[in-house]
């Protein structure tokens, strides 16, 4: 009988453990997405760049690279920008309506512009983004299962808008580029979770909501990928109220 309890013990505590395993990793919610808008062919942004690295590896923290194009004229074409990415920076500040478009440029939260190498100023506008929060008003977790990506958004109870896209950004974690031409040439930039794109699979109005999209589409190539809450003003990227990002970043 001892013998018979002792193996349905280790197989409960088997199967428990096997339960648990199963479990999707709960990440810390993060306090902050800092977008930074940077190029290869700006002699201003190096530092911005090992900020963002910095910044990439807190675990509170989604930060993102977007490599502009607007800069390529200058000698050195930037071997990571798209025209997407151009044009994200330009909405937002359409958005805010004060035009201002520029290297090293960082956005908190999708809502304050700083000096992308201004430390102090993007910690400040982090506090102001969150407005007494300690963390983006609402949860996001993702898991991966079947070969599809469940993304999952908790109810909150706080006032929020209740209207916003939920986008899936492939990235890729580490680039490291020589830069032969241009205002940095010479130098070896390093870039931190660099965004190879933005792909829209989802409306939250509201309440618990679970979005599904194929693994391979989140990833596209990429190292993993971060998702996206975030509110739209006139068609344009405004606040963001929640993110996420896979495993690996």
């Amino acid at each position: 009988m001892a013998g018979i309890m002792a193996s349905r013990l280790k197989l409960l505590l088997a199967a428990t453990g096997f339960a648990v395993f199963m479990q999707p990793a709960l990440a810390e919610p993060p306090r902050a997405v800092v977008e930074l808008f940077t190029s290869q062919g700006c002699s201003n942004c190096p530092p911005a760049d090992a900020l963002l690295v910095e910044y990439s590896k807190q675990p509170d923290i989604v930060a993102l690279s977007f490599p502009v194009n607007y800069w390529d004229y200058l000698g050195w074409k930037d071997t990571l920008a798209h025209a997407d990415f151009t044009t994200r920076q330009k909405e937002y500040a359409h958005g805010r309506n004060d035009r201002q478009v520029f290297t090293p440029q960082m956005i908190v939260n999708g809502k304050k512009s700083c000096i992308g190498s201004d430390k102090a100023q993007i910690e400040n506008a982090i506090q102001m983004t969150l407005k007494g929060r300690t963390k983006l008003p609402v949860d996001i977790a993702v898991s991966e299962e079947n070969g599809k990506v469940a993304i999952s958004v908790t109810e909150v109870a706080e006032p929020v808008r209740r209207d916003a896209l939920v986008w899936v950004l492939p990235v890729m974690r580490s680039q490291t580029v020589p830069i032969e031409r241009g205002e940095n040439k010479g130098k070896t930039v390093t870039y931190a979770n660099v965004v190879r794109g933005l792909k829209r699979v989802g409306e939250w109005t509201g309440g618990s909501a679970r979005f599904e999209v194929p693994v391979e589409t989140a990833r596209s190539g990429a190292d993993g990928y971060v998702v996206l809450l975030q509110t739209a003003q006139d068609d344009r990227p405004s606040v963001i109220l929640g993110a996420a990002k896979s495993s690996g970043l």
